[in-house]
């Protein structure tokens, strides 16, 4: 699964960046998502994997920060830029003669910046969410299952959701690929 994740988003990534005809907002968030996507499983996956052929669960408390930041970090940057893409459907729908007025390269770069910029909220967010995470209790296995789904098969399908029943995409790649 981690490989047909990291796979799809970079077939996505190399679509949108080799053919000209994608390079409009819609694609420009679409590969900074499957970007993100492939950074957000990258935290955990590689780290669970080792651990599940070493049969160990041990993690140092610098490692296991630094890749609870890297979570959060992710997990909330793949968020923006869906709220990012959300706000570009939206200028494309409801006032699509100033839509390329609107969603210039300029605007377009800025919140993809801006999306990626939310470090100080995001210590004192992560700071609060250990706390509280702490004080409750509960359930780990469901807790787990929870966790895999969100970090694993959210990530995986947003190739499938977002770009491969695209038929640009699909014409790109196809070009790509020498078709």
């Amino acid at each position: 699964m981690y490989l047909v994740t990291v796979l799809g988003n970079l077939l996505i990534i190399l679509a949108v960046s080799s053919d000209s005809n994608l390079h409009t907002p819609m694609y420009f968030f679409l590969s900074n998502l499957s970007l993100v996507d492939i950074c957000f499983t990258s935290t955990t996956i590689p780290k669970m994997l080792g651990n599940i052929q070493t049969q160990s669960k041990v993690i140092t408390y610098a490692g296991c920060i630094t890749q609870m930041y890297f979570y959060t970090f992710f997990a909330v940057l793949d968020n923006f830029i869906l709220t990012v893409m959300a706000y570009d459907r939206f200028v494309a729908i409801c006032h699509p003669l100033h839509y390329t007025v609107i969603m210039n390269p300029q605007l377009c770069r800025l919140l993809v910046l801006v999306s990626s910029s939310m470090i100080v909220s995001l210590f004192y967010g992560t700071s609060l969410g250990v706390y509280l995470s702490s004080a409750a209790t509960q359930n780990s296995h469901s807790s787990a299952t929870a966790s895999v789904i969100y970090t694993v098969v959210t990530p995986m399908l947003n190739p499938f959701i977002y770009s491969l029943r695209n038929n640009d995409i699909k014409r790109a790649l196809e070009r790509l690929f020498g078709r």
